[in-house]
């Protein structure tokens, strides 16, 4: 899965965003189910921020880790004095940074996943975000993303692995995004998209998604 999501990232490199994207039509949660014993995805929440012909690609948005960004992003004062730590958004390409931002405005190196919610890899960008004296308040950043094959997730989903919900912001920005797998798994039931894995709607592709050295 990783060396074919690695070609997917490749080809929306070489030919752009336009080839790939649809307009946002409500992005969507991947949620794992309790017998999903990989350990990449047990217990995760995955936002789907692409789906269509070449594959899938996501970032999972429960996974807190142990490294704050001020390790990274020495150049940026303001997180000197902050707790603020990555997400493993995935177990491809973790030297890849991505993150998802709420804005008023959507700029030109984003695209949109959710009305006024964001993702980028545009590093200038981020970097302009963090050193805000006023950052955004709803801010994720990751490290790595999930990807799929052509096909492969609907497999999955056909498997039984995943409950597909809709997504929405206040979950991927929780203040405990440790307590929404729980959560999503008590009211799945309700809150399952119904139908067909292909009729799953087209997603925004994220672009760029270099790694940063």
């Amino acid at each position: 899965m990783i060396r074919i999501a690695h070609a997917l990232l490749a080809l929306v490199l070489i030919l752009g965003v336009d080839a790939l994207a649809a307009e946002p039509s409500g992005s969507l949660f991947l949620v794992a189910k309790p017998q999903l014993a990989d350990p990449n995805f047990g217990q995760s929440v995955v936002l789907l921020t692409q789906f269509g012909r070449l594959g899938s690609m996501g970032v999972i948005v429960n996974r807190p880790t142990g490294l704050a960004l001020s390790r990274v992003f020495t150049d940026v004062k303001r997180l000197a004095q902050s707790d603020e730590r990555f997400f493993f958004g995935g177990p491809v390409s973790r030297d890849v940074v991505l993150f998802v931002f709420r804005s008023p405005d959507q700029p030109d190196e984003a695209f949109e996943v959710l009305e006024g919610v964001y993702i980028s890899s545009d590093r200038e960008l981020l970097k302009d975000l963090l050193g805000r004296d006023k950052p955004p308040e709803a801010l994720r950043v990751f490290m790595g993303y999930a990807g799929w094959a052509a096909g492969q997730l609907e497999a999955e989903i056909s498997r039984g692995d995943w409950e597909v919900v809709q997504a929405d912001a206040k979950a991927i920005f929780a203040k405990k995004p440790e307590a929404l797998w729980p959560e999503f798994i008590r009211r799945a039931s309700e809150t399952t998209v119904r139908g067909k894995p292909a009729l799953v709607p087209a997603m925004t592709t994220m672009t760029g998604g270099m790694p940063w050295r």
